[in-house]
Parts: structure tokens; C-alpha cells; sequence
């Protein structure tokens, strides 16, 4: 079963680079095609500088996304989409404040979700690192 798992790696890992790649590419092009629901949006949610985040934002989404599903930089652009995943949440997911016609359970289901993105960014950044203190690895060496 191992050398089974060990061959399906790289196939697993283009498929997870390339899924979290589409994961930024197709909103930073939706956002162009709906720019202003997308601002008039960020504005509800009390994001400021609107005019100039929203654009960065799309250079970030459609960039990054494209590096990841060609794999360049892709532990460097990880971090960034990484990063910039949490100020999203932050700012555009914050389940603790209550907007009309937004519910809580809807923002609190996206934070969560986009937790779990960035959980897909860090580690397809630490690459084969991921392995380094678990069980796995430990066992690999012996020392379970």
C-alpha cells in the first residue's frame, strides 16, 4: 500500500496545487466581470481604501492562481495567498458582526472554509516538510 500512496504523490500533489490554484483564479476573474457588486460589497463590510485593495486583490487572485497551477514560486505565492486568505476572512467573513441580509451561519461556514484553504496553502508551502513531526515520519525513522 505504501508504494502505492508513494507513487499516486506527485499526481496528488499537482491535483491539490492546481485545485487551489482555479480556488483564486476564477473569483479574481469574477471580480473583474462584477466589480461593482464586489466593491459595493467590500464597502458593506467596512473594508476601506475600496478603489485600491479591490484591484490589488484581483492582481493577487488571478496572479497567484495562475503561478500555482503552473507551479512557479508556488511556496512563496502559497504564503501570499495564504496571507492574503486571512484579511479576507477578517474583513469579508467576520460571522462575529451581523449584516442585512448576510446571516451568521453563512459567514461563520466561509471563515471556516477559508480556514481550511489557507490549512491547503501552508502545507502545499512546507511541501515535503508536511512530514516532519508526525507520526509518519516517525515511524519511518524508527522511533515508533
Amino acid at each position: 500500500m505504501a508504494q502505492i500512496l508513494q507513487a499516486m504523490l506527485p499526481f496528488v500533489g499537482v491535483t491539490g496545487r492546481v485545485l487551489l490554484g482555479l480556488y483564486f483564479l476564477i473569483p479574481g476573474i469574477s471580480k473583474i466581470v462584477g466589480f461593482g457588486g464586489t466593491a459595493q460589497y467590500m464597502a458593506t463590510h467596512g473594508v476601506p481604501f475600496v478603489s485600491v485593495l479591490l484591484p490589488i486583490t484581483i492582481l493577487v487572485q488571478i496572479g497567484g492562481g495562475a503561478a500555482l497551477l503552473v507551479g512557479w514560486q508556488t511556496r512563496a505565492v502559497a504564503v501570499i495567498l495564504a496571507g492574503m486568505t486571512l484579511v479576507i476572512s477578517v474583513f469579508m467573513h467576520d460571522f462575529w458582526n451581523v449584516y442585512e441580509g448576510l446571516t451568521q451561519q453563512h459567514e461563520t461556514q466561509n471563515f471556516i472554509k477559508n480556514l481550511a484553504i489557507m490549512a491547503g496553502l501552508l502545507t502545499l508551502a512546507a511541501g515535503p516538510a508536511v512530514q516532519s513531526l508526525s507520526l509518519d515520519s516517525a515511524a519511518k525513522d524508527g522511533k515508533v
